[in-house]
């Protein structure tokens, strides 16, 4: 990758990225890349129908995402499918300091996301690709006048299924529950017990892929009885949810919570200083394209801000050419604003120093950058600044 300046760089392109770019590209100007190895739009690009998007009676999830690129570009963000392999020295913001791209993530097999899961039953990962299938926009096509079965009973299974059955000969859906019981939404679920190609197999999971060069069938079993079935077929899908893409990030310092999602604050922060986390790959309780545009909505407005007033510290604060008196202080301890107020009445007799206050609950990374901790006990903390490094902490009394 060339050397070039960005203010932001984005790791993956999923359907976010056209109110991202909006946010971050008018009425301000960063400068934006997007890098994304696989498909731009990320799961929608391969939703076959979307009919729960704001402003869109029904649409695919091509056409929404390929929307999405067009709203992107026209306000001015790169996109590139390059994967960096550079040291991350080479992207820099036009801001006062570098964005590294960290090496493991310059490693990882995807930039991040979420990939269906796999179950690792017999058969599955010797079939992949030979009947085993977990996108029926991208594979149901193959399946022309062929009997397929489909692992699972949410919305994606269910939908995929009605999909899948525009080209098989017939689609046998194997449903974990009791008879009628399905975990997809009402109006999905009357659909398809009324379509003339699903057949349902219940209180039953998979047990094995049948084949040796290709799939031949499917056995499951029986979870009340025990009792295993072999049910001929010529193609094996599964919908039986996704995991995060975010194996290689681990060397980054990101946090995760036990499932593999990164957590975030409600501005996408996630514990690393500058890194923002959006979409799927966030640990949140849903997941749809409508709340991935408005998780990089926020993101964008959230990074906006921090490269702004990180831009306007170094430049004001580090960059001073008289000392600083850099002062911490919360609402949230008695005594707090008073310290700082003592202090700068102090400098004011002299004018020695330019006085900032740092409201430490609303700046809680630069009080890290700092090692700032205000309690009860000590409700404010001011620092001395002199050429932009700290030189000692002041009071009134030692100032």
């Amino acid at each position: 990758m060339s050397e070039m300046n960005y203010d932001l760089i984005i790791l993956g392109a999923a359907a976010l990225l056209g109110h991202c770019c909006r946010y971050l590209r008018w009425p301000r100007a960063l400068n934006t890349l997007i890098i994304e190895k696989g498909t731009i739009g990320g799961r929608a690009e391969t939703t076959r129908e979307i009919v729960n998007y704001p402003g869109f009676l029904s649409t695919t999830g091509p056409e929404l995402t390929d929307t999405m690129r067009q709203h992107a570009e026209k306000f001015g963000c790169t996109i590139t499918k390059e994967t960096p392999k550079e040291s991350s020295s080479k992207v820099k913001p036009r801001s006062s300091r570098p964005v590294k791209i960290p090496t493991p993530l310059q490693r990882s097999s995807s930039l991040a996301g979420t990939s269906a899961r796999i179950l690792g039953i017999p058969g599955e990962k010797e079939l992949a690709g030979m009947g085993v299938a977990y996108c029926a926009t991208c594979d149901a096509e193959f399946f022309q006048d062929q009997r397929v079965c489909v692992i699972g009973s949410g919305d994606q299974a269910i939908e995929e299924s009605m999909f899948i059955a525009k080209f098989a000969s017939e689609v046998t859906i194997i449903v974990l529950h009791d008879e009628g019981v399905l975990d997809c939404n009402k109006v999905a679920a009357e659909k398809a017990f009324a379509h003339p190609k699903l057949k349902f197999v219940w209180n039953s999971s998979p047990a094995a892929i049948l084949g040796e060069d290709e799939v031949t069938g499917l056995q499951v079993k029986n979870s009340k009885t025990g009792e295993l079935t072999d049910i001929p077929c010529e193609g094996v899908f599964f919908f039986v949810g996704q995991v995060p893409e975010t194996k290689g990030l681990t060397e980054t310092g990101l946090a995760f919570n036990g499932r593999g999602y990164i957590p975030t604050n409600d501005r996408m922060e996630t514990n690393l200083e500058g890194v923002y986390a959006v979409g799927d790959v966030r640990d949140k309780y849903l997941r749809q394209v409508v709340t991935s545009a408005a998780d990089g909505a926020i993101a964008a407005t959230a990074a906006e801000r921090y490269i702004e007033e990180l831009k306007d510290f170094n430049t004001r604060v580090l960059g001073s050419d008289k000392p600083v008196l850099l002062a911490f202080w919360s609402q949230e301890y008695a005594g707090s604003l008073e310290a700082i107020q003592a202090v700068e009445a102090k400098n004011a007799e002299t004018g020695d120093h330019m006085f900032v206050e740092v409201d430490y609950m609303r700046k809680k990374t630069l009080a890290k950058k700092f090692d700032i901790v205000l309690d009860e006990n000590q409700p404010a903390k001011i620092l001395e600044l002199v050429g932009g490094e700290v030189k000692r902490e002041v009071t009134a009394e030692t100032l």
